[in-house]
């Protein structure tokens, strides 16, 4: 039946309009015989991630093969000999859709028309900016674990503790010029310089990219950095707060790197689900920035970010569903590597 004896109450998750945080059993709270002010929306956050890495659509399936190819080698020829010819190997990287991923908001009828202004243009964007950050913190964990990782398909290899000082495969710590435990503007400067250094040493190509955490990149501005100072040839600007580039590579900020606090949320699939083959993602590993190339990871899309609305009269209401369906894997091992 559709109705309750005594007192009626919200089944499921409703979300009333009328309803004021802190104050409870009163869905009318809110609700103005005037109105008297403006819709007030979080501050959207900054989603850059997509852009900066290789992504795939396919129409239909579960996963997408990327596939790698090896190195020719050279050799000299003595007079007479029969040229034969050496082998290239080849392999593949197989990048699995995730499960539907979903931000749903349900608006009663009744609400709707005691509201004194419009919300579901709001609840769209918002719906839409919680999918974007969630493909934003995915993709960076698949960065980073990228920069980690010691085996896979990928034929160009993977970084290995002797390649980096310190010993630690595929990462670079920024504290360790002075004994002040606090990083620097200087420190993070020469972290991506070194990083530089460790991807030409190992013939790594293509347009480098580096997104820092907030701190990580507001320190950058806090001292008399290269990065800074025009008479070294910085082009950054406290007045305009951005530092474009360090060594010629594009500096991003973004809050949403693996912070070494929980996993990812919500997560997705586990490792090898799927016969995906990525690794598992390691919700305790932090790091300050990621410094990359496009070949670092991979995102296959079977279904982009779309919005549907539809109006229940069961429920008496409009239910709103934002939704998508990815998947991320690692791609190149040696396309990445970690600040920390």
């Amino acid at each position: 039946m559709a109705w309750n004896s005594g007192s009626p109450t919200d089944v499921g998750n409703v979300s009333r309009l009328g309803s004021k945080v802190g104050v409870a059993n009163d869905s009318r709270n809110l609700f103005l015989k005037q109105f008297a002010g403006e819709v007030l929306t979080s501050f959207e956050e900054r989603n850059i991630a997509m852009p900066l890495h290789r992504t795939r659509t396919i129409k239909n399936g579960k996963s997408a093969q990327f596939p790698t190819i090896g190195t020719a080698s050279a050799g000299y020829q003595k007079a007479g000999e029969t040229i034969l010819g050496d082998s290239v190997n080849h392999s593949e990287v197989t990048v699995t859709v995730d499960d539907l991923l979903l931000s749903a908001v349900f608006i009663p009828k009744i609400d709707e028309a005691m509201n004194h202004y419009d919300v579901r243009s709001t609840y769209s964007k918002e719906m839409g900016n919680a999918l974007a950050n969630a493909a934003d913190k995915n993709i960076f964990a698949t960065i980073q674990q990228a920069s980690e990782t010691t085996s896979g398909g990928d034929l160009a290899g993977y970084w290995a503790n002797s390649d980096f000082t310190g010993g630690a495969a595929g990462k670079i710590a920024l504290d360790g010029a002075d004994s002040d435990s606090t990083v620097n503007g200087q420190e993070i400067v020469d972290g991506v310089i070194k990083a530089l250094e460790t991807f030409d040493a190992h013939d790594v190509t293509g347009e480098k990219y580096c997104v820092l955490n907030p701190a990580t990149y507001y320190a950058l501005m806090g001292t008399d950095t290269t990065a800074m100072n025009r008479d070294f040839g910085g082009n950054g600007s406290v007045a305009g707060g951005n530092v474009p580039t360090i060594g010629g590579v594009k500096i991003f900020m973004s809050n949403h790197l693996p912070a070494g606090t929980t996993a990812t949320t919500p997560t997705p699939l586990a490792a090898n689900v799927g016969g995906s083959g990525r690794p598992a993602y390691d919700p305790t590993s932090a790091v300050k920035g990621l410094i990359f190339t496009k070949d670092a990871a991979a995102t296959v899309k079977l279904l982009d970010l779309g919005v549907e609305s539809e109006y229940q009269i069961d429920r008496q209401g409009t239910l709103m569903v934002a939704k998508y369906a990815m998947g991320h894997n690692v791609l190149r091992g040696k396309a990445a590597i970690s600040l920390v």
